[in-house]
């Protein structure tokens, strides 16, 4: 997944902002779901669960800049009964610029509460293996 960086995106120095790299691992997380066949919308609607991010760190190999575009890509490296792993590399014309682990966790919306991967889930997210 490739996105532009925008001067909302960047800092006093002109280099990307940290937080942005959560945003944008987000969106790309986002859409290699939906690539496979599922948006996210539709584990609330069909099964009242949601996402929700239990853990992040990020690792910083070398700045984005204003313009540069960046190809996020994402891999499943851990699932479990109700979380799974991502690790999602950040690369601009492939030079590592940064990656991403996420540990997402299945959650009921209604209560928070911990809830296991549906089974059509868990083959969406056993597709993201082989990467994004």
């Amino acid at each position: 997944m490739d996105f532009r960086v925008y001067y909302e995106d960047t800092d006093a120095g002109g280099i990307v902002y940290h937080a942005r790299y959560l945003a944008f691992a987000e969106r790309a997380r986002t859409e290699a779901i939906r690539s496979r066949g599922m948006p996210a919308s539709e584990l609330l609607r069909d099964y009242g669960l949601v996402f929700i991010v239990r853990d992040a760190r990020l690792s910083y190999r070398a700045p984005l800049r204003l313009d540069d575009v960046m190809t996020i890509t994402t891999r499943l490296m851990k699932l479990g009964a109700a979380s799974c792993t991502l690790e999602q590399i950040v690369s601009r014309g492939g030079e590592l610029c940064a990656t991403v682990e996420v540990v997402l966790a299945c959650v009921g919306a209604a209560d928070g509460r911990p809830a296991r991967f549906p089974p059509p889930w868990r083959a969406l997210l056993q597709k993201l293996a082989v990467g994004d």
